[in-house]
């Protein structure tokens, strides 16, 4: 792909944000924070011909979006249960809304969502048809890598995006009171913002997990729910609470989207765009394209196919280094480029090339198809900026094996202090983030593996 290379930095991005942040040229839209949500937000603007910039004080998809049950579902037992045993319309409106959403996801990010049958016991007749109204089908999605797909669209559609840079204090104007500007560190001192300046919010209520653990499990993670509830009511079960989302427009003219799920992203940024628009007086060049299917497929889309690993793997090999330090060349073994097609889609290509070219074809962990060349890649052109960024929301080694994470950090900061020129301080200072990172997933001690080619752990 034309350009695609090095547009993503971080660098280059502060400098855009410098010359379109400007007072000259105010941003029409700001967003804050990165979840699906805000990074679609940005996406919509963009497409629209509006001005927008972004920021995340942290790294895409680095908190509630990355800690999903990895599921995209058409509809849900629960709504229909409550839409039909308590008649509840309200519930019954949210399942088509996922059904309607449900249709856009597939087709915009083929390679990182796949159909995933379940599988449910009846115990009587009526439960196989009730049961098949709610389920139906649902789909497996890597849900932090589709963040990061609808982040690098939103640049690619020129979007200002702008990770690890935190947005510290607004600015107002002194006589109407509307916000006009937004200070963030480190790397942006003031960003000029239009009258109709945009904050995306997620206020969440939590959920935690039991804290128990057996020996058997690898990685364990709590995710946290946004809910849409009126403060003043009294009461903490959140089981009655819509899965709905709300859009608030506030006097000094922020916009607040809050609620919703993964599956209704695309739809709670175009509401927020809407509000955005009519409240701003902005003038868009076009309408939501959104919402059209196949009309905005997501990085990665264009050129994939499910068959294209068998292409990848009799055309490319595995450059990798070897414990002596000599290069050596390998196949491209089938579980690799599967991975690769699945990860990355119609780019896939780009990334065996790095780990052909400059032998970084080795695996980062045993047991795990992920390769050193991802690394590279995603500093390039994924926004990855740090060890942990890549452990959790690039390849899900944190999600998945924390033992595994631990032994992929060193050759994971390895690559990226040379893509990033660290000193030694700066990969101590990683090295002790990753751990402690890990650390907040609380796993155990993994089961010992004995594949007769390795020595068991």
């Amino acid at each position: 792909m034309v350009g695609i290379n090095k547009i993503l930095r971080l660098a280059y991005q502060t400098a855009v944000a410098y010359t379109r942040g400007s007072v000259a040229a105010p941003f029409d839209i700001f967003v804050i924070g990165s979840g699906a949500t805000g990074c679609c937000v940005a996406l919509d603007a963009a497409t629209r011909g509006l001005r927008v910039g972004l920021v995340e004080r942290d790294n895409y998809s680095a908190g509630t979006s990355s800690r999903s049950t990895k599921l995209v579902h058409e509809a849900c037992v629960r709504y229909l249960e409550k839409a039909f045993w308590q008649f509840d319309y309200g519930q019954l409106k949210l399942v088509f809304h996922a059904l309607e959403e449900h249709a856009h996801i597939l087709p915009n990010a083929p390679q990182l969502c796949n159909a995933l049958p379940t599988m449910t016991p009846c115990y009587e007749w009526w439960e196989f048809l009730y049961y098949q109204a709610g389920l139906k089908l649902y789909d497996l999605m890597n849900d932090s890598q589709l963040n990061v797909a609808i982040a690098c669209t939103a640049a690619l559609v020129e979007a200002v995006v702008l990770n690890h840079a935190e947005a510290i204090s607004l600015k107002k104007d002194e006589v109407t009171g509307n916000v006009t500007g937004i200070v963030v560190t480190p790397d942006l001192v003031h960003t000029q913002l239009s009258d109709a300046v945009q904050h995306v919010l997620m206020r969440k209520r939590g959920i935690v997990l039991p804290d128990y653990y057996s020996s058997d499990v690898m990685s364990a993670w709590s995710g946290i729910r946004p809910l849409a509830t009126n403060p003043n009511v009294k009461g903490t079960d959140t089981a009655p609470i819509s899965r709905d989302h709300v859009v608030c427009l506030d006097l000094d003219g922020l916009v607040t989207v809050t609620g919703g799920k993964w599956t209704t992203y695309r739809s709670m940024a175009e509401d927020a765009i809407n509000v955005a628009i009519k409240s701003g007086s902005l003038q868009p060049t076009n309408g939501c394209i959104t919402w059209i299917l196949f009309a905005l497929p997501l990085i990665g889309a264009n050129g994939w196919n499910p068959s294209s690993f068998t292409s990848l793997a009799q055309n490319y090999v595995h450059m990798k280094r070897a414990y002596g330090g000599k290069i050596v060349p390998g196949p491209m073994d089938t579980a690799a480029a599967k991975h690769l097609v699945q990860t990355y889609g119609g780019l896939a290509p780009h990334v065996a090339l790095i780990a052909q070219m400059e032998g970084l074809g080795k695996r980062l962990a045993h047991g795990y198809p992920y390769l050193e060349t991802e690394v590279a890649y995603c500093a390039r052109n994924e926004y990855c900026e740090s060890a942990v960024d890549f452990i959790a929301r690039r390849a899900r080694f944190a999600f998945l094996d924390t033992d595994a994470a631990n032994r992929a950090s060193p050759c994971v900061i390895e690559i990226l202090a040379a893509e990033h020129r660290w000193d030694k301080a700066q990969r101590k200072a990683e090295m002790a983030d990753v751990k402690a990172f890990l650390e907040t997933f609380k796993s155990c001690k993994n089961a010992q593996f004995d594949d007769g080619k390795h020595r068991a752990r």
